[in-house]
């Protein structure tokens, strides 16, 4: 398995920052020169006996720098998330092999347990637990009672489960009449990471292509 990670990863980043930053401030340098050409020109053929106001002027002056300052600071931005994006993939790396927990409903069964987690968006005063079978058959129930809101941990006897085969399972929780919204959670393993323009990517051993920000915990 290999990381899709250049060896020197701000190298190919400063390079196509700084000729963006390069670009930008020769297209601003360019638009104030314009407006101050437009501006002077303005002045000189003035009607004398109706001179344009100094405020009148100001305001100009102020709006040309307003918007310059404007540019320059979104290019900045945008070179922090690129950098930002590339200390995630730094990271990402680190994570090649471990464990983590992503939304997704399968149980990892070892030793006679089957584990995965939930997280509850309230609380709920009944959980119905179905383990599923790869047909999608129901082949065991769980009922729990009150569970608080929040992630929950679920152990699910698999002593006479097929080893060979993977299980799922199902949430239903409900307040009363109301339904309770649940997510179901599982481990899965990183096998590759990748990066876009838009941020980092885990390759997983379950669940596929999974975004960093997506990730529940990191086992």
């Amino acid at each position: 398995m290999t990381t899709a990670i250049s060896s020197d990863p701000f190298a190919a980043l400063n390079a196509t920052a700084g000729s963006a930053a390069a670009s930008a401030n020769n297209s601003d340098a360019a638009s104030a020169d314009r407006f101050l050409k437009l501006l002077v020109t303005q002045m000189q053929n003035q009607d004398p006996l109706n001179p344009m106001d100094n405020a009148q002027v100001t305001s100009q002056m102020a709006q040309i720098n307003t918007v310059s300052g404007i540019q320059t600071l979104n290019n900045t931005m945008q070179g922090l998330n690129g950098q930002f994006v590339q200390m995630q993939a730094l990271q990402g790396a680190s994570l090649v092999g471990r464990e983590v927990t992503v939304v997704g409903n399968r149980l990892a069964v070892a030793e006679g347990t089957g584990t995965a987690q939930y997280e509850l968006a309230t609380p709920a005063d009944k959980v119905k637990i179905e383990v599923l079978n790869p047909a999608g058959r129901v082949v065991d129930t769980m009922t729990l009672g009150t569970t608080k809101a929040g992630r929950q941990d679920i152990e699910w006897d698999a002593r006479n489960a097929d080893p060979a085969l993977e299980y799922r399972f199902r949430i239903t929780a409900t307040s009363g009449a109301s339904a309770v919204a649940s997510t179901p959670l599982m481990r899965d393993r990183v096998q590759a990471v990748s990066t876009s323009g838009s941020g980092v990517s885990l390759q997983t051993q379950y669940s596929g292509d999974v975004a960093y920000s997506q990730v529940k915990a990191f086992n």
